[in-house]
């Protein structure tokens, strides 16, 4: 079923992203947070992509297990950096023969964390372009990103809105957020795209908090911020591993819940491949906002 169809049934949607495990013991990793998490109902599951031809095939076959096997919606994540147009055509032909109906359109980030972004001459240099090359010869429910502290390499907010004005124009029919840990920038970030003539979905994306340094670590790679009265508790318990995984439950169960309260759509939980935490999240949440239930024998 089509993403944007799934957001019109007045119930907020529930999804989790994972990435394509790189070896046998990251499968089994994945396959536990998948069994973990498909009690909960999830509205879909994404999957990341990477351009290198082994990790990009591993994406193209978690998604179509999801879609087939397990009887999961699946969101596969379309990344044009480093790849060509006939190589992108083939990727979205293999999604449309599998039954795959979603895909999120992005440009990707340098490898190795490379500073600016260069593209060779076959390939497309923003995420509009890719989004407009798919909605011209496939017709996937299309999605993208966005960022409400702006994208680290845009030159200023109103630039970044224009930048996203033109994914929307492109084709792209909801938005999933970056991560973020203050609401209010969110709510901003939503009146400032509405105001912009951008109308779709925008989906808040969260990270539970499970480990100090590499929420730093992320936080610094994506521009995002940490208000400053949680990351002074987060350094005081951080020799405390389950100290901080309980006050990253927490606060990401009350940031979700004022989110939701306050008219977003849905959550977009970004799992790392790990169930525990947003396992307890979803489980605080669906006591609020249960599954739909269906009839017997349906």
């Amino acid at each position: 079923m089509r993403i944007r169809e799934l957001l019109t049934t007045g119930r907020p949607s529930f999804s989790f992203e994972f990435f394509p495990p790189k070896d046998q013991a990251g499968e089994i990793q994945l396959r536990v947070a998948l069994a973990s998490l498909r009690e909960l109902q999830p509205t879909y599951v994404s999957v990341t992509d990477r351009a290198d031809g082994g990790m990009r095939q591993r994406t193209l076959q978690l998604v179509t297990s999801l879609h087939g096997d397990y009887g999961i919606e699946a969101l596969a994540h379309v990344t044009c950096l480093g790849a060509t147009r006939s190589e992108l055509l083939s990727v979205f032909e293999c999604l449309h023969e599998s039954g795959v109906e979603n895909v999120l359109t992005l440009r990707g980030d340098p490898a190795g964390g490379a500073g600016r972004f260069e593209p060779a001459p076959e390939e497309f240099s923003h995420a509009n372009e890719l989004a407009a090359f798919a909605h011209r010869y496939f017709d996937f429910c299309l999605g993208g990103a966005c960022y409400p502290e702006g994208h680290v390499e845009a030159p200023s907010p109103e630039a970044d809105l224009e930048n996203l004005k033109r994914k929307v124009d492109a084709g792209c029919e909801y938005l999933i957020t970056q991560l973020f840990f203050d609401n209010q920038r969110y709510f901003d970030f939503v009146g400032r795209a509405r105001a912009a003539g951008i109308g779709v979905p925008i989906i808040p994306g969260i990270m539970p908090i499970t480990n100090v340094k590499q929420i730093e670590r992320f936080t610094k790679m994506c521009g995002a911020t940490i208000p400053a009265p949680l990351l002074s508790e987060l350094r005081r318990l951080q020799d405390d591993p389950n100290a901080v995984l309980s006050l990253g439950v927490a606060q990401a169960t009350a940031q979700c819940l004022e989110l939701l309260h306050r008219g977003a759509p849905g959550i977009h939980f970004y799992t790392l491949n790990k169930s525990p935490a947003t396992r307890m999240i979803l489980t605080a949440l669906r006591t609020v906002y249960p599954p739909a239930r269906h009839p017997a024998g349906s």
